[in-house]
């Protein structure tokens, strides 16, 4: 019996890759210096890998932005609109790397990034590759080779990690029309038959090849084109070992496939679909090893070892120690670094930290599991066992977990109005005349740049070195600037910044009950940007209201309308660690309730326009499409829990980004809310076809600038993305926004770019 991991965070124990990209992208430090400190973060996720005890350590996890992106510069599948900055000598493979994923501007070119979206149901993004008809692919990074070498100098024996070339294919978008991107397949497998001739030669003995899609529904052309794929590469590599690996749901009606290709292991998730175990040992050919993901490599919660041994004694009795491997259910990229970093007992408590485990943790748990079934006489090992069932059996006991006011509610969650007084056109009318707004009305998101001055006030705050009303007249101070400037610059709708939050969800679960918070628990979600998911571990209550006194006061300060800004339940559902001994609908329900409160709180306090955020509503949805209808059936009625008790006349906003809309138009329109605003910039506003096609019934604001790039877009740029906007949404039903929230980006690119976007609007009414 052996173990292994897919993969390991690579953002550094104390985010030194994300300071470290940073720094290099604002000229502060040389591309020697972000070598470096890469360098440093592998060998140290090596060496935490090989000391814990794992048999077979991944390399190539490691990423300065994407794997994916990764995966296209070393396929050479880069869009030809980065031919200039190849071609400029002065830069490196990384500043083409960056470019394609945070767009380029520098001495007359402006290119914009690569289109952005969410890794299955994660809140992780990747980079999406653009291919067209007959894509030529070669060899142009050596990264896999070298990561793989790096690591054999270092004395660590890897299985060098490769996204598939069926999934790669499939996770990109096909830039020109009348062909099918898994066509090219017969392209893209002479890089892969390349990369593995150079590992061969290196004498790797293991390689993983990341198949995600096998967890999904196919169709027969991507079912004949795995076939074709992975014997071809047999063909050429009989020697090589190949781990297959699924993860994030179960092989399911796709499994028979998966035993007809030529490959030496299969890795499946029983996490999230440990049901399927008993269906694989009941068939799995004689040839093929068996990798159990049992430790869930997406949620912080301590294995439950019992049930975990259970299922390796089940496998091991079926088809012998010697074809079991032992993993986490997924790559660990979706897990905190280590929890013994976690040293503040006020924002974690001793009592719920004991429940948890990060990824080193989790390693732990897969060295310790294969330790106890292959021993389980020994009295140290059995110490640790009957300590876990402690463990176990403490959280789900803990007077902690429950509240049984809350789990009364949920019981009469039935008897909740879920649906606004009056239909969209009528309550259009009394929003018009109560808040007076022009056509083309121009918003932003929410959140404006939060400085590392603004982000210092909260951490002296929290260090005591100001006091709370010291911090609070900073952030006023900060609220008033962003008010002012937005009024001179001439945007209808206002936002007051969100100066005091430090993130879109962490803020809210910092004052619901049943939420506790890690200092260190940071997971990556796109590029340098990091969060740190609440841990959900009971039930959700508001004790008091979270944003009134900062929207009442924003709002006191000028006649124009502030937005009101939640985030909502099934975004702090989806973006947090939830609890996972009770159905996820439940929790998300309890979260709606609490955000209800607020909203009407926020209303009676004056606020006429209340956004409530839910861009994670497509990325909650399970893989299966078979399950689809359960799932939404219960999202959208959250988010009509929180926001329709108000009157027809207050507005409510919400936010969508980086989604593909159209198996989910319905039930998009089924949410009512009276403004929606997505992303689409980057699609070249190609996302609005289905709204167009569905004839989407409310208002809608098609981002008009991708906010996850530094380049500033003019005026023109704004107003042709405008143009084909009307061409699918009628005018009087077009709002004008950024794609997403400021929060990232710096002061000076954010003037320059609302103010280009507000000339667009004002030159959009002139023409219409």
């Amino acid at each position: 019996m052996q173990t292994h991991n897919l993969g390991y965070p690579r953002i550094g124990s104390d985010r030194e890759l994300k300071k470290a990209c940073e720094k290099y992208w604002a000229g502060k430090a040389s591309v020697e210096e972000l070598m470096i400190t890469g360098k440093n973060i592998r060998h140290q996720n090596w060496m935490t890998q090989k000391e814990i005890g794992i048999d077979w350590i991944p390399s190539n996890d490691f990423s300065y932005y994407d794997q994916v992106l990764d995966m296209s510069l070393m396929v050479g599948a880069i869009p030809k609109r980065y031919n200039k900055v190849i071609l400029d000598k002065s830069n490196t493979e990384l500043d083409l790397y960056f470019a394609m994923a945070r767009g380029f501007q520098k001495e007359g070119i402006d290119i914009k990034a690569m289109e952005m979206t969410k890794w299955f149901d994660t809140n992780y993004h990747y980079i999406v590759p653009e291919f067209e008809s007959n894509q030529k692919f070669s060899l142009f990074s050596t990264k896999i080779i070298d990561e793989y070498l790096e690591a054999k100098k270092a004395g660590i024996k890897t299985k060098p990690v490769i996204i598939g070339p069926v999934s790669y294919l499939l996770l990109g978008k096909e830039k020109e029309e009348n062909f099918n991107k898994l066509d090219l397949i017969k392209n893209i497998l002479p890089v892969y038959v390349e990369i593995l001739t150079r590992l061969k030669e290196e004498g790797v003995e293991w390689v993983q090849f990341d198949e995600p899609f096998l967890a999904l529904d196919l169709d027969t052309k991507t079912k004949e084109t795995f076939e074709y794929a992975y014997i071809e590469i047999h063909k050429q590599f009989p020697y090589i070992n190949k781990l297959l690996t699924t993860y994030f749901d179960g092989i399911k009606d796709n499994l028979q496939l998966a035993y007809k290709l030529p490959i030496q292991a299969l890795h499946i998730d029983l996490v999230r679909c440990p049901q399927q175990l008993e269906e694989i040992l009941g068939n799995i050919p004689g040839n093929i090893i068996l990798s159990l993901g049992i430790v869930d490599g997406r949620n912080i919660w301590k294995n439950d070892f019992e049930n975990s041994l259970e299922m390796i004694h089940k496998a091991v009795s079926k088809i012998g120690a010697d074809r079991v491997m032992i993993a986490p259910s997924c790559s660990l990229l979706h897990s905190p670094v280590d929890l013994d970093l976690e040293t503040d007992t006020k924002s974690l408590s001793l009592e719920t930290k004991k429940w948890l485990a990060f990824a080193k943790q989790k390693i732990d748990e897969v060295v310790t599991l294969k330790r106890l079934a292959e021993k389980e006489n020994d009295s140290e090992l059995q110490k640790k066992l009957q300590e876990n069932k402690k463990i176990v059996e403490s959280r789900r006991t803990s007077t902690l977990i429950h509240n049984e006011k809350v789990k009364e509610k949920i019981k009469n969650i039935e008897s909740v109005v879920d649906k606004r007084e009056s239909i969209f056109s009528e309550r259009k009318k009394k929003q018009k005349e109560a808040l007076q707004l022009p056509s083309f009305a121009t918003t932003t998101i929410g959140s404006f740049p939060q400085t590392s001055e603004v982000r210092s006030w909260r951490s002296k705050l929290k260090k005591g070195l100001i006091t709370s009303l010291e911090y609070e007249e900073l952030v006023k101070k900060e609220i008033e600037k962003t008010i002012r400037f937005q009024e001179k610059i001439g945007i209808d709708v206002l936002v007051h910044g969100e100066f005091e939050r430090n993130d879109m969800v962490e803020y809210f679960g910092e004052q619901l009950d049943g939420v506790a918070f890690s200092k260190n628990g940071w997971v990556q979600s796109y590029g340098s940007r990091c969060v740190k998911p609440p841990i959900i571990y009971g039930d959700i209550f508001r004790p008091h209201p979270m944003t009134v006194k900062w929207s009442s006061y924003a709002q006191s300060l000028t006649n124009k309308n502030v937005k009101g800004m939640l985030t909502g339940p099934v975004t702090i559902l989806q973006w947090s660690f939830v609890r996972d001994d009770q159905p996820r609908k439940d929790t998300c329900f309890q979260i709606a309730l609490a955000i209800r409160e607020e909203v009407l709180d926020l209303e009676k306090a004056g606020i006429k326009i209340i956004q409530i955020d839910e861009p994670a509503i497509r990325e909650g949805l399970p893989l299966r499409k078979n399950e689809w209808k359960n799932y939404l059936d219960w999202a959208i009625k959250a988010f009509r829990i929180a926001s329709c008790g108000v009157e027809d006349r207050t507005q409510i906003h919400t936010h969508m980004c980086y989604s593909e809309f159209n198996d989910i138009i319905q039930n998009i329109a089924d949410m009512d809310a009276d403004v929606i605003t997505i992303e689409c910039s980057k699609s070249d506003m190609k996302l609005l076809s289905i709204f167009s096609e569905f004839k989407y019934p409310n208002d809608i604001g098609p981002g008009v600038y991708d906010i996850h790039s530094p380049r500033v877009p003019s005026k023109q740029e704004m107003i042709s993305l405008l143009q084909k906007a009307i061409k699918s949404i009628p005018v009087d039903q077009l709002w004008i926004n950024p794609d997403c929230g400021l929060k990232t980006r710096g002061w000076e690119e954010t003037k320059k770019s609302l103010i280009e976007m507000v000339g667009a609007a004002t030159e959009m009414r002139k023409q219409y």
